[in-house]
């Protein structure tokens, strides 16, 4: 197994008993996992480096190369297949962020990396400069965790120092105060989270609580060619002008930056003052308590 993880690029691996993530789930997410796998009994879970550098630009660290969906997909499907082949009659599916398992519980419990005040796995020596990919299996697999606590020293609080809206607490990150989650929601935003983007140096997600994080100062970078070659840094009105939505999604849909269409960096720009005129949209949706990611 440790064979298959390492070619697969994963920086740490382990294994959870679906059970333990009962507390974590809705019915409707439990059903969810049911429908993707039958029967399943066991999630795997994988940490995936993506650290390329603080070069400066506007969008955040964690988009800036190939769209994380597409590559831990990617790089999921030789691990299912091995595993298949070993265990015929099993199902194996992957799954990365849009999944219904709750990845970060499911990495505690499973013993991947340790869990930081920003709520955030730290997986040394990337630290939380990582994403979470996942494989739901009807096979029992004996557990590797969990791992409890933190590396966080007692009196460090410099990412809660550092989120610009005050979204981080002792229970972790309160996803609808954070500014990346609304970065990247469709529509008008509360004038709270807009002052905040206008102050921002990032149009799409927040990088403040891992910059500020001492576990991630001198992270090392990461071997995936997907998150260190082709990146994108920034994005200007003009590298927008003119494009429609399926324009856009053309030229950019394999970035993460692109899930929302363009309207969302439009708007993010126009607040910014940087020459772009938001498009009327509809009501934003609701949250995701699930998604933050960067």
């Amino acid at each position: 197994m440790e064979r298959l993880w390492k070619a697969a690029g994963a920086a740490a691996w382990g294994a959870a008993a679906l059970g333990g993530l009962q507390p974590f789930l809705s019915p409707q997410g439990a059903a969810a996992i049911q429908a993707l796998c039958p029967g399943a009994r066991t999630v795997l879970v994988a940490a995936f480096p993506y650290y390329a550098g603080a070069a400066p630009g506007n969008l955040s660290l964690y988009c800036r190369g190939e769209d994380y969906h597409r590559v831990l997909h990617r790089r999921l499907a030789p691990v299912c297949q091995a595993l298949a082949q070993r265990h015929p009659g099993h199902a194996f599916v992957p799954g990365a962020d849009s999944s219904p398992v709750p990845e970060l519980a499911a990495a505690e419990l499973a013993g991947v990396g340790f869990r930081g005040r920003h709520g955030l796995r730290i997986v040394p020596p990337y630290g939380s400069y990582v994403f979470l990919g996942t494989v739901l299996t009807d096979l029992a697999l004996p557990a590797t965790g969990p791992r409890e606590g933190t590396l966080c020293p007692p009196n460090c609080r410099a990412c809660q120092q550092a989120c610009p809206t005050g979204a981080l607490g002792e229970g972790g990150c309160q996803v609808t105060r954070c500014l990346s989650h609304w970065s990247q929601e469709k529509g008008d935003l509360p004038p709270e989270m807009a002052q905040a983007l206008r102050a921002s140096p990032t149009v799409w997600g927040c990088d403040r609580c891992q910059t500020a994080c001492p576990h991630n100062q001198g992270a090392a970078l990461s071997p995936l060619p997907e998150f260190r070659e082709d990146l994108i840094p920034s994005l200007t009105p003009q590298d927008l002008a003119g494009l429609s939505n399926k324009a856009f999604r053309r030229t950019y849909g394999h970035r993460a930056f692109a899930w929302r269409g363009i309207a969302p960096l439009r708007r993010n720009l126009a607040l910014q003052g940087e020459g772009l005129s938001p498009t009327p949209q509809k009501k934003p949706l609701a949250p995701d308590e699930n998604r933050r990611s960067g």
